[in-house]
């Protein structure tokens, strides 16, 4: 006897087809629409300005002299630094630029504080950043006090938050000196570590700097007995001083990496700090009882040039600028605090 085909599953099977592939013809017909996260992500790039730092607004600063803790706002702070790291006399765009790099810093000092602040984030001298109470700058200023500080302000108003950063991240080492020779320094030639941002660049114009050109005379045996004491196995005397003093390197700016004395070798750096020169890039010439060091430019010529900033400035251009011009590859954000 012939089976009979079983209608009733075959048209149950073909509803059952027919619910599922028809509502996913339909979706796929619709036009996309985006997705709350892909609205959201909008609002990330608005706000892909923003940097955000852990802690309050308020800065530790260790007075030295004083031996005692100071707590200050963030930006009273930065009016404090650029008063005490740049004359006040340098075009707006100038100090503008002095602020972002003064407030950079102090943000770096949040992950690596001062190791002489005794538990504030950074002290009050050159081995961090000067920090001048208002108090105290009004006072040294005299007759220019007010319209000094309130010059200042406003570089540091305007550029309120602003911070520097490289590949999303807080710059570490946002390095500024006084006065270049004509070329910044690579920060690996000087500090011997490589930092991207920190890269040899031209310095037009600085010639005009007090301090682009330096003498310092030591008398010779003066010289040989400070060789000796900080490096006693040099073995120099005045009679053979004349030649074993050698320098054997330069960086590309024209600063020294190292030189010879005697029998010992120094990293330029380490002579410079040493004998008190105004920077790596020098000459000397031996006559008689003497030996003369002759120096160009004022700092270890290393990320901004101040007086560099100011020619700049006085050019035409604008903060950012300036410091897009020093520290290669870095972009501006503002800060955003998270305690």
């Amino acid at each position: 006897m012939r089976k009979q085909f079983p209608y009733t599953l075959f048209f149950s099977i073909l509803i059952l087809i027919f619910m599922i592939v028809a509502p996913m013809i339909i979706i796929k017909s619709m036009p996309v629409k985006a997705s709350s996260e892909e609205d959201n992500s909008s609002s990330i790039s608005e706000n892909n300005n923003l940097i955000t730092i852990n802690g309050s607004e308020n800065i530790k600063v260790y007075i030295t002299k004083e031996d005692r803790m100071e707590e200050v706002p963030i930006e009273d702070y930065v009016k404090s630094v650029v008063s005490g790291e740049m004359p006040a006399s340098f075009s707006d765009e100038a100090l503008k630029a002095q602020a972002v790099a003064a407030r950079t810093y102090i943000m770096s000092k949040r992950s690596r504080p001062c190791d002489i602040a005794k538990g504030g984030d950074v002290c009050d001298t050159t081995h961090c950043q000067v920090y001048i109470s208002k108090v105290s700058r009004l006072e040294k200023w005299e007759d220019k006090a007010t319209e000094n500080w309130d010059k200042i302000s406003k570089a540091v108003d305007e550029t309120k938050g602003k911070v520097l950063t490289y590949n999303n991240q807080l710059v570490l080492y946002p390095q500024f000196f006084s006065t270049s020779s004509g070329m910044t320094e690579n920060a690996v030639d000087v500090f011997s570590n490589d930092v991207p941002y920190l890269v040899s660049t031209e310095s037009k114009g600085e010639e005009i700097a007090p301090k682009y050109e330096s003498e310092i005379p030591f008398n010779i045996n003066e010289f040989v007995n400070k060789v000796n004491e900080k490096y006693p196995e040099a073995e120099l005397t005045v009679e053979n001083l004349q030649g074993n003093i050698e320098i054997i390197s330069r960086s590309s700016a024209g600063g020294i990496k190292e030189i010879r004395l005697g029998q010992t070798k120094v990293k330029g750096l380490d002579f410079r700090l040493s004998f008190g020169l105004n920077s790596t890039n020098f000459e000397y010439t031996i006559s008689n009882d003497q030996i003369l060091f002759k120096c160009k430019g004022y700092g270890h010529g290393v990320g901004m040039s101040q007086w560099g900033a100011n020619v700049m400035a006085k050019s035409g251009s604008n903060y950012e600028e300036i410091l897009k011009h020093y520290y290669k590859g870095i972009d501006l954000k503002v800060i955003k605090f998270k305690e």
